[in-house]
């Protein structure tokens, strides 16, 4: 299976579990792995054979803005589940959601979930 990498994707969103973290949309970073099928488009040379990565871009950040979870999990199943939904061609995804300022004696803090569209 081919795949397309988005890689450091910087997102904003109304996220966390405490008080002080709902006061105003964090910075989030979402990198993203999609499985799919890019024969035709590595022969056609054509965007409509491929998965848009900017449309996908697009959706994440559209996603983030308006989520108002509690957890990363539960936003990055959300952002599988809108690509799955906008995009046919999409088999697989794997989607690393990372909060960095979150935590003061780490450097970043993140969850990946790994989704097939048949799982």
């Amino acid at each position: 299976m081919d795949r397309i990498f988005i890689e450091g994707l910087n997102v904003h969103s109304l996220i966390g579990v405490y008080e002080f973290e709902r006061v105003a949309p964090q910075k989030l970073i979402v990198d993203v792995v999609i499985e799919t099928d890019l024969h035709a488009a590595s022969v056609s040379d054509a965007v409509a054979d491929t998965i848009d990565y900017a449309a996908v871009a697009s959706l994440l950040c559209e996603v983030a803005e308006k989520a108002t979870f509690e957890l990363l999990e539960a936003l990055s199943k959300a952002m599988i589940d809108a690509m799955f939904d906008q995009f046919a061609g999409i088999q697989r995804v794997r989607l690393k959601l990372s909060k960095p300022d979150i935590v003061k004696e780490a450097s970043n803090v993140a969850v990946e979930l790994v989704r097939s569209r048949h799982a």
